[in-house]
């Protein structure tokens, strides 16, 4: 039994859209890596004293930083991060819920081609 053209073409979009979920999920779990590792600096940065000399890494080089500036900028990266990471989520929960539904009209299409 061969599957109709617009059957195949819901499983070709189907499987786009897969494809599309994983790499929105990497993408969630690649900046939760980055938020942790920017809580474990700011924790170490926040127990050190101000007249602690502070680096900040610019490429391949070590740039001394004021420790309040460098403390913002550990800041307002978390902020930015975290509202990535909320984006990003909302985004997989939108592709992961039209995969639901794409999922529940093929079934529908080929049981009906079945019948």
């Amino acid at each position: 039994m061969e599957i109709p053209e617009n059957i195949q073409e819901q499983l070709n979009q189907f499987q786009q859209l897969q494809q599309q979920a994983q790499a929105v999920t990497m993408q969630v779990q690649n900046v939760e890596v980055q938020i942790q590792e920017t809580e474990k600096a700011l924790e170490e940065l926040k127990k050190t004293d101000e007249n602690t000399e502070v680096f900040k890494q610019a490429g391949t080089l070590l740039i001394k930083v004021d420790y309040n500036d460098a403390l913002a900028d550990m800041e307002d990266k978390l902020e930015t991060l975290e509202l990535r990471k909320q984006t990003m989520a909302r985004q997989e929960e939108r592709v992961m819920k039209k995969l639901e539904e794409m999922q529940t009209a093929i079934q529908s299409a080929m049981q009906g081609m079945g019948q």
